[in-house]
């Protein structure tokens, strides 16, 4: 399989270098088991002849005119995580050439994937517009706003969608590039995995911050409050939107454009966050149940193990 990585400056280090010493870690492991050639021919690209990582190092890349039809381009993500540095990053003149050179690779029936925040680079010159994908659930909210065309789903690790891959947040170019290991050989995949501690990570939903994502918006962040002093009642939207002064269509309305989700979702979000803490915490279950509105313990038992993956006795085990 033929990869080219396309780095720009700024490029997240340790995206590149994961992605890098993955896919080395597998030639490596294929030689070693008597592979006459290696699974992956990997060349980093770039618009300029040398790039800078975000951490300063400096590194020679091959002109991306010297591209000669891979299977794959791969992006990884931009080293800035937040709106106000994201934004202008995109405007860049060395990303709107990366751009253009994507657009026309894709025209030419090139494999085009991502991790991160790459994400919102494919996404900027249109190339998920109409399909689905994924990116770091910390700027999902952006990514709704920006590209309300894009079918977005944060919850998921990996999405892919007529030729065009996406992961999600920062390790997730981990995950990213085992999905490529997985198209060429599973074992070899997973005997990758093992040798670099990887586990299967198939959702970020584990990883969300609800709270965090509420932020991106005022009338959001609000309800995130009044969920949150509410968690041991039962949940009515009714209730939430009087309580905010806001119509009920306006409230639904609003987070799903934010969070990509009904109301009702991101309160059991909330219920489960403040659960799974109470959990760790060693807090009794059947406190833990009547803290967050639940009925009985059995039902929040099996509704953790259904979000979370974990029975109580992991996440308690976790937490020590």
């Amino acid at each position: 399989m033929r990869i080219c990585v396309l780095a720009l400056d700024g490029v997240f280090d340790t995206g590149l270098t994961a992605m890098l010493d993955t896919f080395t870690t597998a030639n490596e492991l294929a030689r070693m088991k008597g592979a006459d050639v290696e699974p992956f021919q990997i060349t980093v690209v770039g618009v300029r002849s040398r790039i800078r990582t975000a951490l300063g190092l400096t590194m020679g890349v091959e002109p991306v005119r010297s591209v000669q039809h891979p299977d794959w381009i791969v992006v990884p993500a931009l080293n800035a995580k937040m709106p106000d540095t994201l934004i202008p990053a995109l405007q860049r003149p060395d990303v709107v050439e990366a751009k253009s050179h994507l657009r026309a690779w894709r025209e030419a029936g090139i494999g085009v994937a991502a991790a991160c925040i790459g994400t919102f680079v494919l996404a900027d010159c249109g190339l998920l517009d109409g399909e689905e994908a994924t990116t770091t659930w910390s700027l999902a909210p952006l990514f709704r706003e920006r590209y309300p065309l894009v079918k977005l789903d944060d919850s998921r690790m990996i999405v892919t969608s007529n030729g065009v891959v996406t992961a999600g947040a920062a390790l997730g170019h981990l995950d990213l590039a085992l999905w490529f290991l997985r198209q060429a050989s599973p074992e070899l995949a997973t005997l990758v995995a093992k040798f670099l501690l990887v586990d299967n990570r198939a959702s970020q939903a584990q990883y969300i911050i609800p709270d965090y994502l509420a932020h991106a918006d005022p009338l959001v962040e609000r309800f995130e409050r009044w969920s949150r002093e509410h968690l041991s009642q039962g949940f009515s939207l009714e209730n939430a939107a009087n309580a905010l002064h806001v119509h009920v269509r306006t409230l639904q309305r609003r987070t799903e454009q934010v969070l990509g989700k009904s109301p009702l979702a991101f309160f059991q979000d909330l219920r489960i966050q403040r659960a799974r803490q109470l959990v760790s915490n060693g807090c009794d279950l059947d406190a833990v149940a009547t803290a967050v509105g639940y009925a009985d313990a059995s039902t929040l038992r099996s509704l953790l193990r259904r979000k979370l993956g974990r029975t109580v006795k992991e996440l308690r085990v976790e937490a020590r």
